[in-house]
């Protein structure tokens, strides 16, 4: 069969225009071009190593969580690719009500564009979280068979663990680990599986920083650790960089500094759940290594029109680590680390 990629991202780019409740979403491919994209992608990203260096400028993008009406906001905010040159960090799937849209139409800018867009593994691109949070019930619901969901839990073995920006930004979906020094540790990592439960490949995924700690501590989520200022420190001077770059922590305001400027959080799924209340945002990096917080809200609700949640399930409750509803808050002060919650 053959594959018409600018035909797929036309579609899946082109907005609902109140579809029949009981009907399939005009939005989603056919699974048969399902096939076709994954067998292809396959092949492009089984030959990205383990770390992949790319150049500025470049636009970075956090956890997305299946907002797939807020990515088409992102690239509207950002530009479209491949005029805007991507990084995402991971988390595409799970939460939002359409992961499967969100997917599918990174993986088609993935393969029309390889070098225009960046997509790095998250801890939810696996078979395990993906069967919990939403992903898988998700492919049962719209395509009436779990094919979808097989299809693409098989592409995020092939994602890549890690970005060097003009080799002095180290770019991970998580954070560091106890078990790695240097980039060489990450390069020999045998990244084509499920992401395990401990150890390296697990910790890159999982890990957050953690400003109560200096060296690594046990993580609240159950998987992967907390880490200090000094590990940071120590990663950065071995490795030749000058600064972190991560997603996986939901910030209130979008974004979170800390360290003195060591390690920067992004976050760009706005209203996360559709009940946060939390703001986005994309990191554009210039040439001369200047970050620019490009904060946006969700998407508006005309843009959602016509969209039917054809029997979602309720998303789980979403609290703060305290137990208390999230707030909104002031933009952070760099080196603050305000507003940042650990959630799966």
């Amino acid at each position: 069969m053959a594959l018409d990629l600018d035909a797929c991202i036309a579609q899946l780019m082109s907005p609902l225009r109140a579809p029949d409740p009981s009907s399939a979403s005009p939005l989603l491919l056919d699974i048969r071009v399902l096939r076709v994209l994954c067998a292809k992608l396959s092949e492009v990203l089984c030959n990205e190593s383990n770390i992949k260096h790319i150049s500025t400028p470049v636009t970075v993008v956090g956890d997305v969580h299946g907002q797939f009406y807020d990515v088409l906001e992102i690239f509207k905010i950002g530009g479209p690719c491949p005029d805007t040159n991507y990084l995402f960090l991971g988390d595409y799937v799970d939460r939002g009500y359409h992961s499967i849209e969100t997917i599918s139409l990174l993986a088609c800018l993935k393969l029309r564009y390889p070098d225009r867009i960046t997509l790095l593994r998250g801890n939810h691109e696996s078979r395990a979280v993906t069967q919990t949070y939403g992903f898988y019930t998700e492919c049962l619901r719209k395509y009436g068979t779990a094919e979808p969901w097989r299809l693409f839990t098989d592409i995020f073995d092939y994602l890549t663990l890690a970005v060097v920006v003009d080799n002095c930004i180290f770019c991970v979906h998580g954070g560091l680990s106890p078990s790695i020094h240097t980039l060489d540790q990450i390069r020999v990592i045998d990244r084509f599986k499920e992401i395990p439960h401990d150890g390296p490949m697990a910790d890159l995924v999982w890990s957050d920083p953690d400003e109560s700690v200096t060296s690594f501590g046990i993580s609240p989520r159950g998987a992967g650790y907390t880490f200090g200022q000094d590990v940071v420190e120590k990663f950065l001077y071995l490795n030749n960089c000058r600064h972190i770059l991560r997603a996986h922590q939901l910030c209130h305001d979008g974004y979170s500094v800390m360290f003195e400027d060591l390690v920067t959080t992004v976050w760009s799924a706005p209203n996360y759940c559709y009940r946060c209340g939390n703001m986005a945002s994309i990191l554009e990096i210039s040439p001369s290594i200047d970050r620019f917080f490009n904060v946006f809200d969700a998407a508006p609700n005309h843009a959602r029109e016509g969209t039917s949640l054809g029997g979602m399930p309720a998303l789980r409750s979403i609290e703060d680590a305290d137990g208390s509803r999230p707030k909104l808050g002031g933009m952070p002060a760099p080196g603050a680390a305000a507003g940042m919650d650990y959630f799966l």
